[in-house]
């Protein structure tokens, strides 16, 4: 029997249509900047980082290579806020002929969510800094999640 693998608090992976609450999104005070991305505009490499560079308006020194995705993903102190949310529309259609290129991409959304989304507080509450969220179709979910919880298990496997 197969262990069962929860969604890490500051990722939440969604049907196309569906809603989250506020309150698992925003925080309650602070700046919060969201960007949004659409996995049909990531059918090769340069959809990707175009993609993200537009999206999260990546800074100007952005290599356009994996290495400089994961680098500004993990330092993402050029973007001025103090919480980020990224929603990616349609993430289960990106690289959709490219399934080894599909899971570095996914690989570097957790880790930075890994790196970004804890901040403890003296008084116990944990507030997000990066609050991602991924929809797919309703019928792709079950496959999707199964996917990022293999991608989830390398990551909390390895260093951050």
């Amino acid at each position: 029997m197969r262990a069962v693998v929860h969604d890490p608090p500051w990722l939440h992976v969604m049907a196309a249509g569906g809603a989250l609450p506020v309150d698992l999104l925003l925080p309650t005070t602070g700046t919060t900047y969201v960007a949004r991305v659409d996995g049909r505009e990531m059918a090769d490499l340069d959809g990707v980082f175009q993609s993200f560079y537009d999206g999260l308006r990546l800074p100007d020194y952005f290599g356009w290579n994996w290495n400089a995705l994961h680098d500004c993903l993990r330092d993402l102190h050029w973007l001025p806020a103090d919480h980020r949310v990224l929603i990616v529309e349609a993430a289960d259609e990106a690289l959709p002929d490219d399934p080894d290129e599909r899971l570095v991409l996914f690989r570097a959304l957790l880790r930075a969510g890994r790196r970004w989304s804890y901040t403890r507080k003296p008084d116990g509450v944990v507030l997000g800094r990066l609050v991602l969220v991924l929809y797919c179709d309703a019928g792709t979910v079950p496959a999707f999640r199964e996917q990022l919880e293999s991608c989830w298990a390398e990551v909390t496997a390895s260093p951050s």
